[in-house]
């Protein structure tokens, strides 16, 4: 029997996607300016970035990083256990547990890895990993890495989340949340969930990637929202969504931070963040804890986006947050609804599976503190405008999707 071939494996993949219409395509991003983008010769006001409080082009932040750069230069030579642990590595750290009101941080070099180091570190094959069915790939696949078993609960349930950690009662456990999901705008029911970890006996651990910075009191996000105590959960901040710029931090007590720097493979086998991101990331936190304007300014946008789409008749799902979601069902249905979109100066990309469930295929929307209600007003009669198009069949070129 000869063994099969990996060209042939991917071009039998290839042809699946493209008649299912999921093929992917990146774009590319000429110029930008707040919230518009060049995008093939062409500006489009962007209806699609997680930089939710408009931080990435703020003048402190920029002014941060340059500074940082012409002194420390760019990279920073090293892992953090070897000699890459910079003063500003330290300083950020300090300043994210301050924020979040947590005993100690450790700073990754995204999201992604730091999702791979908690579950890995923590958890074996004995172990157990009990997480909602909706939740971001990364703690899948962080769960997967670490070869602890994997157990799903329905979306927000929970009970589920209960009556899972109860079939595997041995070893040890941790419950793992998103906080804001990111792909349906709503939020996790964190206290309950938290009170469900306490009686099993599991450490509690919500990736916050879209809660921090947005909601929740000073904008400490999901966990702060819940009133449940910083020092009961493990909790992980990304700074590549509303902070603006990139990496993340998990939050958590002196015991389980001081593990995960001793033992977190994707902690200590990676080079350490450049600190001038760093410091640009620092500069951007603290503009985040000080401008409450730009979450108050979030919301009354959020508001008036939401009341706008139901009084003309757009079907939203249920969301307090910057993401704001339409439902279209068909794949190629949602990619016209895009494509249409682009045509009118508004890039919205199509979201299809497998990032979201077979049948859900949506447009994802996302609001930041930088558009005004004159961008939000004329985004909904291109939407109205594009519902009209593609029910009708009528074809617009071009694409945005995801």
């Amino acid at each position: 029997m000869s063994r099969p071939r990996i060209s042939d494996r991917i071009q039998a993949a290839r042809a699946q996607r493209i008649a299912q219409g999921r093929t992917r395509q990146r774009r590319n991003i000429a110029r930008r300016d707040g919230v518009r983008v060049e995008i093939d010769g062409r500006w489009l006001t962007n209806f699609s970035s997680n930089d939710y409080l408009g931080l990435s082009q703020q003048f402190g932040v920029i002014d941060a990083l340059q500074a940082s750069s012409s002194r420390e230069g760019v990279g920073s030579g090293a892992s953090h256990l070897v000699s890459g642990h910079h003063a500003i590595h330290d300083a950020l750290e300090r300043e994210v547990a301050d924020w979040l009101r947590a005993p100690r941080a450790l700073l990754f070099g995204s999201g992604y890895l730091a999702n791979l180091a908690v579950i890995q570190s923590l958890l074996g094959e004995d172990d157990v990993c009990v997480q909602d069915r909706l939740n971001h790939a990364c703690l899948v696949d962080a769960a997967r890495l670490a070869g602890c078993k994997l157990r799903r609960y329905p979306h927000l349930d929970a009970e589920g989340a209960l009556r899972q950690l109860r079939t595997v009662p041995e070893g040890a456990a941790v419950l793992a949340t998103d906080g804001v999901f990111s792909m349906d705008g709503d939020v996790a029911p964190l206290r309950e969930l938290s009170l469900v970890a306490r009686v099993q006996q599991a450490l509690m651990y919500v990736d916050d990637a879209h809660g921090i910075g947005v909601v929740g009191p000073d904008g400490r996000g999901a966990v702060a929202e819940a009133g449940v105590e910083a020092s009961s959960v493990l909790q992980l901040a990304t700074l590549g969504k509303a902070i603006g710029c990139y990496g993340a931090v998990v939050a958590g007590s002196d015991e389980v931070i001081g593990h995960l720097i001793e033992t977190a493979r994707p902690y200590i086998y990676t080079t350490a963040l450049p600190p001038p991101v760093a410091a640009a990331a620092l500069a951007a936190v603290r503009l985040a804890r000080r401008d409450h304007w730009r979450r108050e300014k979030l919301q009354t946008l959020i508001g008036h986006f939401r009341q706008q789409a139901m009084f003309r008749g757009l079907s939203l799902l249920p969301s307090s947050t910057p993401i704001q979601l339409l439902q279209c069902g068909d794949d190629k249905k949602a990619v016209a609804w895009a494509a249409a979109l682009e045509t009118q100066g508004f890039l919205v990309p199509a979201i299809r599976p497998p990032t979201v469930p077979d049948g859900r295929a949506r447009l994802r929307i996302a609001l930041t503190s930088l558009h005004t209600t004159a961008e939000v007003d004329a985004l909904i009669d291109a939407l109205c405008w594009a519902r009209d198009a593609v029910e009708t069949g009528a074809k617009a070129p071009g694409t945005a999707v995801a």
